[in-house]
């Protein structure tokens, strides 16, 4: 398939996303967006994938906020479209994805850059990232989940004072505040990122899948996660990769699991 902002490399059992807006410092478009809700479920339906990483391209930013210029003129109708169609299509699809997606935050990751990232399953920084949400300096406030998402990262008052303030915080206070999970140069990002979608890509895409229903669970107020963990965790047993891996450690071995 065909892309005209973004760009996907597979390679072995890892998926590379690459948004590739860079005289617009990768700024989310509503065709950019479309793009990469076409590419995750394209690759979530891909047995053989069985991790994803998103990131930017340039040495600038991995998205520097949404493109403004396309909703300055909206109504309030069209405001509320916009973040319930966004939500939707891209940043509510990544966090309830089956296959693990990491967040490869290379530069600049403000405003609708960093509810991507948090909407990832997790994130790794490049010591030169900076992250914030400015929104309220242009007279809005989060609208693809960022008044949601990063109180649970960091808890509400460092939230509240980054939204507030509409300020930005270094990878090292992004570390700090677990935001991120790791921060490393540059130049070794997408290198470590690679390296953690490969231990990933070793345990079973099954029991994965079911491990980040049952995380998310514990984050929704309508669901008894614990519930959630029992029922994801009684569905195991009935698996071949249950199968393969109980008897991969009685034997042994290494577990070959099928794939998703």
């Amino acid at each position: 398939m065909n892309y005209k902002n973004i760009l996907v490399e597979i390679e072995s059992t890892i998926a590379i996303i690459t948004i590739n807006r860079p005289n617009k410092l990768n700024a989310l478009n509503r065709d950019t967006i479309k793009e990469l809700h076409r590419a995750f479920s394209k690759l979530e339906k891909n047995r053989k994938v069985l991790a994803i990483i998103i990131t930017g391209s340039g040495e600038k930013a991995f998205v520097a906020g949404a493109d403004i210029s396309e909703f300055a003129n909206f109504s309030v109708k069209e405001g509320k479209k916009l973040a319930a169609k966004g939500q939707d299509l891209l940043f509510d699809y990544i966090e309830n994805l089956g296959t693990p997606v990491i967040a490869a935050v290379n530069g600049f990751a403000l405003g609708g850059g960093l509810e991507l990232a948090m909407a990832c399953h997790f994130r790794v920084a490049s010591d030169n990232a900076k992250m914030g949400l400015p929104e309220v300096s242009l007279g809005v406030i989060p609208g693809y989940g960022g008044t949601q998402r990063l109180p649970l990262l960091v808890g509400k008052g460092r939230a509240m004072e980054m939204i507030m303030t509409a300020g930005m915080i270094n990878a090292e206070q992004a570390l700090g505040y677990g935001l991120v999970n790791h921060v490393v140069p540059q130049d070794e990002l997408l290198q470590l990122c690679e390296k953690i979608a490969c231990k990933i890509s070793n345990n079973s895409p099954v029991a994965i899948s079911y491990a980040i229903k049952a995380v998310n669970d514990c984050f929704n107020n309508s669901i008894n996660g614990y519930a959630s963990e029992i029922d994801a965790f009684g569905k195991c047993f009935g698996t071949d990769d249950f199968k393969e891996g109980t008897t991969a450690f009685l034997e042994k071995r290494k577990a070959h699991f099928p794939g998703k």
